[in-house]
C-alpha cells in the first residue's frame, strides 16, 4: 500500500506535506501534486499536514478516487521532485471546496 494525493489537491497545491516528506517522494505539477509509490515508505506523516485532505492511504480510498492510484504513479516519473514548501496556487482557497475537479486536471508538465 501507498499513500495517494487525490482530487482536492486539484487547483490547491498546498505543499505543507512536502516539508515533512522524510523520502521526497512528492512530485509536481502545473496544478496539483502526486506521490511516487515508489519512494513512499508509508510514514503517513504527510497526511494531517493537507489542509484539504488530499492525500490518503490507498486502502482508504472511496471507489470514485481509486482512479488516483493509477494517476499517481503515472505522473510522478513524468514531473520533477519537490522538496520545499511553496505558495499555494493563487486561487487555492476558491479550489478548496470545489467537488468533481477531475475534468479540470492538467497533466502536462
Amino acid at each position: 500500500m501507498t499513500h495517494v494525493v487525490t482530487e482536492a489537491c486539484i487547483g490547491c497545491k498546498y505543499t505543507d506535506c512536502v516539508a515533512v516528506c522524510p523520502v521526497d517522494c512528492f512530485h509536481e505539477g502545473p496544478n496539483f501534486l502526486v506521490i511516487d509509490p515508489d519512494a513512499c515508505i508509508d510514514c503517513g506523516v504527510c497526511i494531517p499536514e493537507c489542509p484539504v485532505e488530499a492525500i490518503l492511504e490507498e486502502k482508504d480510498l472511496s471507489p470514485d478516487q481509486l482512479e488516483y492510484v493509477a494517476l499517481n504513479a503515472a505522473l510522478a516519473p513524468k514531473w520533477p521532485v519537490i522538496t520545499t514548501t511553496q505558495e499555494p496556487l493563487p486561487d487555492a482557497a476558491q479550489w478548496a471546496e470545489r467537488k468533481d475537479k477531475r475534468s479540470l486536471l492538467s497533466e502536462t508538465a
